[in-house]
């Protein structure tokens, strides 16, 4: 071999030693918490969210007893651990789930040392509170204080109800984050073009993160106190990122943050001002508490600055971090229009992005008051630093280029193979794709053990995405040569190209590569890596059937629901969908016989890659007691007041978010019908409206109350004007 490959070689060699066997039992239990006045489900681990923090030394031997006493199933994936397949932790496809009122035991050698976690990998059930920290102390450990800091974030949603919004481009928790960027906001701020533009080019509202979250967290607590520590010591802290969606910007109050290890694995120390942690990121750091009588604030801020947490350490008067202000999201979005086609692609810029060192989300930071002399080059210095000016100072932002490890870890020798992944999705339409596929879409990729995999990952979505593989460490290529650094997790920017390597050190088995982001995993962004002519997984004893359980992740479907009840009627959509399908009945229902009822019915696929072009089959049934008009646009007998028709068509979205539909009937009669809907006004008020070729039309508008009731007036050619409430669901 050449060198010592990845220190997890060295590492794999103390599995030879003699070990120490150190047990831990953990009870997993249905538990009520009450975070901000509201009682809501949860999962506890010994009775506590976050889980209790485990410690190992390397060498040990790991056995943990899950013991289940839900009445459901749950799982433990023991993240970023070197460790059997069959041990992984993930259900259905490493790992037998864990059956309610049953106990699973977990035993596996610790070949490492470094700052990890743990989670469940059950649908959705690590957002509740099934997480905790796993630390591995070395054998020689150099004496220094510590302090353990687990991130997450907390909703007081369902989060099944969470990504059922989510895949219906629910507006809510814009609402909640003021975030909708209307356009009354944009008038206001001088962004009108700005806005329009956005719409034009088929987008929504620009955001850095998916979910409203009440509550930010340090070890399940909003402030975290340490006061132990002494003013002059250096303390090392362990910082995880065990949310479900959020990145964290950490400053210090006590001066610079000197990194020391990610995702376990030690780098050569670098100190910077601050630095982002991506979802399921970690990092050791090492910070000082200046000689004086103060508790000195470390502080987590979401990336969409809706929230903050706070560790405080050391003793005394409270030393606080400036606060970091609202993003300015008019200027992300005049960025983002720029970098987007009117057909949903990426432009070639003319740069190369790569290792988090051209942030370009910088132009909605407000304390970033320094302009760039050139905007191609924005934020990055000569010496491979990011570096971001201010009023004052030359603030030192960490990024992957600035990552060495202090050992080689060139791979061994062997075949290269290289793959080519592009991060793809919908924010629409909360799709998530590598190759404009999902997992359920693609065969798993097969590789040999002793062979180097080489993968270049290009992020063509507008959102960061946190990319984690099971089982291996890899390199990242960022000109660190033979001392590239060793991550399990890869934080990849939007427009970003990187490339990455790992040895295929593995005997057998499956291996998740995914975003970590837990609502983007579940709609299907990844793969999955196994080795050839595996043998039969004793945890697995039906693969077939189990494949398809790990499938129906991204395959399941999502109800969503309008019903309007008005002084003229009723109208109102049904409507099921999942990532390629949707099936939808849609109504209009009079008080009388001249208003009369109208109901649609159809079956349809998405096609394009964008998902602008779909195609349907349906029927349509309706009947007015009207006068009717003797033809339509196309000259042909109008039909618009009786009708029992089958139908087939297409829906393309044009830009500015109207949806064309085009059908043609058993009948031979065609209708052209133009839809936009949702027009942010301001906050709370949106406006729609449709006319077709029938000469029907509509125009309304709807101001929303809560989550699901909105108050509702429009005018319909065919039922007149009509005011009330609608349900949205």
């Amino acid at each position: 071999m050449k060198h010592c490959y990845q220190l997890l070689l060295l590492f794999a060699a103390l599995s030879g030693y003699a070990q120490n066997s150190k047990e831990y039992d953990l009870y997993v239990t249905d538990t009520v918490v009450n975070y901000t006045g509201k009682k809501v489900k949860a999962i506890a681990i010994n009775g506590s969210i976050p889980a209790p923090t485990l410690h190992f030394t390397e060498g040990d031997t790991a056995v943990i007893r899950i013991h289940n006493k839900m009445h459901h199933e749950t799982s433990i994936h023991w993240h970023g651990l070197l460790l059997p397949n069959e041990q992984d932790g993930v259900p259905y496809l490493t790992t037998a789930p864990i059956k309610g009122m049953s106990t699973h035991t977990y035993k596996f050698p610790i070949k490492q040392s470094g700052t990890y976690w743990y989670h469940s990998h059950t649908m959705l059930q690590e957002q509740i509170g099934m997480y905790g920290a796993f630390i591995i102390h070395k054998k020689q450990e150099p004496e220094l204080p510590e302090y353990t800091m687990l991130l997450s974030d907390w909703t007081d949603a369902n989060p099944h109800e969470i990504e059922r919004s989510l895949h219906k481009a629910n507006d809510w928790y814009a609402i909640k984050k003021g975030a909708t960027q209307n356009y009354a906001e944009a008038i206001g701020k001088g962004h009108f073009l700005t806005k329009f533009t956005n719409e034009w080019k088929r987008m929504h509202a620009m955001d850095v993160s998916d979910v409203y979250y009440e509550r930010f967290f340090v070890n399940g607590k909003q402030e975290d106190h340490a006061p132990q520590f002494k003013p002059g010591e250096k303390v090392r802290v362990r910082i995880i990122n065990g949310s479900a969606s959020t990145y964290f910007w950490l400053n210090y109050a006590g001066g610079k943050i000197t990194v020391v290890a990610s995702d376990g694995m030690d780098v050569q120390p670098v100190a910077v001002d601050r630095f982002i942690v991506g979802v399921s990121e970690t990092y050791d750091v090492i910070v000082t508490i200046p000689d004086k009588d103060t508790a000195f604030e470390l502080v987590a801020t979401a990336e969409d600055r809706t929230g903050q947490a706070s560790l405080w350490l050391g003793n005394g008067v409270k030393q606080l971090q400036q606060p970091l202000p609202k993003l300015k999201y008019f200027e992300g979005m005049k960025m983002m229009n720029d970098m987007m086609t009117v057909g949903g692609n990426m432009k070639d810029m003319g740069m190369n992005m790569s290792l988090q060192q051209m942030d370009m989300n910088t132009v909605m930071y407000p304390e970033i008051t320094g302009k760039e002399k050139d905007k191609k080059t924005a934020g990055m210095a000569m010496d491979g630093h990011q570096h971001q000016e201010t009023g004052n100072t030359d603030i030192v932002t960490l990024n992957y280029a600035m990552l060495k490890s202090p050992v080689k870890t060139n791979l061994p020798d062997g075949p290269v193979r290289t793959l080519h992944f592009e991060l793809t999705g919908n924010m629409n339409r909360y799709v998530w794709t590598l190759n404009n596929k999902t997992i359920s879409e693609s065969d798993k990729v097969l590789i040999k053990k002793g062979e180097n995999i080489r993968i270049v990952v290009t992020n063509n979505s507008m959102m960061r995405h946190p990319m984690h593989l099971h089982g291996h460490f890899f390199r990242i290529l960022n000109g660190q040569g033979d001392y590239a650094p060793l991550k399990n997790v890869l934080d990849i920017m939007p427009m970003e190209t990187d490339t990455i390597e790992f040895h295929a050190s593995e005997e057998y088995g499956d291996w998740y590569f995914h975003c970590h982001i837990l609502y983007h995993m579940m709609a299907g962004m990844g793969r999955i890596f196994t080795y050839e002519n595996s043998p039969p997984n004793p945890q697995i004893p039906d693969p077939e059937m189990a494949l398809k359980m790990v499938y129906n992740d991204d395959r399941r479907y999502y109800f969503s629901a309008e019903v309007g009840l008005e002084s003229n009627g009723s109208d109102g959509e049904m409507r099921l969908e999942n990532t390629r399908n949707f099936f939808d009945v849609e109504w209009r229902l009079g008080f009388n016989k001249n208003t009369g009822y109208e109901t649609e019915a159809h079956f349809g696929r998405y096609l394009d890659k964008n998902q602008y072009l779909s195609v349907y089959t349906g029927f349509d049934f309706r009947y007015h007691n009207s006068l009717e008009r003797e033809e339509n646009l196309f000259g042909q007998a109008s039909t618009q007041n009786q009708r029992a028709v089958a139908c087939i068509g297409l829906i393309y979205q044009l830009p500015w978010l109207i949806n064309a539909d085009v059908r043609l009937d058993h009948e031979g009669k065609a209708r052209l019908q133009f839809v936009r809907k949702d027009i942010p006004v301001t906050d709370r008020v949106r406006l729609w409206g449709s006319w077709n070729t029938d000469f029907e039309y509509s125009v309304g508008s709807r101001y929303i109350l809560t989550k699901y009731w909105s108050l509702s007036a429009h005018y319909d050619s065919d039922m007149g004007m009509g005011g009330g409430i609608v349900l949205t669901y």
